[in-house]
């Protein structure tokens, strides 16, 4: 990618304002648009290039797309597309269907237009720092040219596959994110019923998962087949399935004791080994 390759960016909330914000000094420029005018002010003033309308900023280079919902997405990349110059960009960092990125980058690529999905992960903050991760779907020379300015506002850019496959990274990664959320919760009702400080155990689970890494610690097999005994993570694993099995049996003990249901974790209990990869002999 050329550094003189001009970016658009389009939609100004609260993860594409600092997004857009990262992009300011780049050294081909940036257009940005939103509906709302007070949302552009802050970028014009750092140097940005303001746009009338979507169809205004058709002719950057690379435009990077936050909206809200496939709905604003098919209509922001329609109006778009009747401008946009072939070998121009589109990266759709919003969270959407799995199918939308793949259908349109199907519809447009006879023009000679790279739809791409790139979704984000880290929030705000992250955006603000520059830290955010970044699930890109798309041709690979596509993904190498579009990298650069995406290394503005992100520290992890990661190549997911073709065009979808960013959507159905992300999907993955928010599906771990509140099922532990559910999980959290359910924790929460058997502490409370318990007699515990709830603050008090959200202070001692932020402090371990920042040293064990939660449950990204476990994510790092090539494939979901069984362990064998001679794999690298077996002994770990058969180890690991042996303290959750204990811990979540003693849980859910606790629960009965103090008359709260735990349906998450009877069926982690359930599935805890088969999803490590160790299931027991009989199973």
């Amino acid at each position: 990618m050329s550094s003189q390759e001009r970016l658009g960016y389009i939609g100004l909330g609260n993860m594409g304002a600092p997004m857009a914000k990262r992009l300011v000094q780049w050294p081909g420029g940036v257009t940005v648009y939103d509906v709302r005018v007070e949302a552009m002010t802050p970028l014009a003033e750092l140097g940005a290039t303001l746009a009338d309308s979507v169809a205004d900023v058709a002719d950057a280079d690379i435009i990077c797309v936050t909206v809200l919902n496939d709905e604003q997405v098919r209509d922001v990349v329609g109006q778009l597309a009747a401008k946009a110059k072939p070998d121009t960009v589109i990266a759709i960092h919003s969270t959407i269907s799995d199918t939308t990125a793949v259908e349109l980058a199907a519809a447009l690529k006879p023009q000679g237009i790279h739809i791409v999905d790139a979704p984000v992960s880290g929030g705000g903050g992250a955006a603000d720092k520059g830290e955010l991760a970044v699930m890109v779907g798309a041709e690979r020379p596509v993904y190498e040219r579009i990298k650069p300015a995406f290394k503005q506002f992100a520290s992890m850019v990661i190549h997911a596959g073709e065009p979808g496959a960013g959507t159905r990274m992300k999907l993955a990664r928010n599906m771990l994110t509140f099922t532990s959320y559910t999980a959290a919760c359910e924790a929460m009702k058997l502490a409370e019923a318990a007699g515990l400080d709830l603050q008090t155990l959200g202070r001692v689970v932020r402090h371990t998962d920042a040293l064990t890494g939660g449950p990204g610690a476990i994510m790092v097999r090539e494939d979901m087949a069984d362990l064998t005994p001679d794999h690298w993570l077996y002994d770990a694993f058969t180890h690991t399935r042996g303290l959750g099995e204990k811990d979540l049996s003693l849980a859910l003990g606790l629960g009965d004791v103090v008359g709260v249901d735990l349906p998450l974790a009877k069926l982690a209990l359930q599935r805890l080994a088969a999803g490590l990869g160790v299931p027991h002999p009989n199973e």
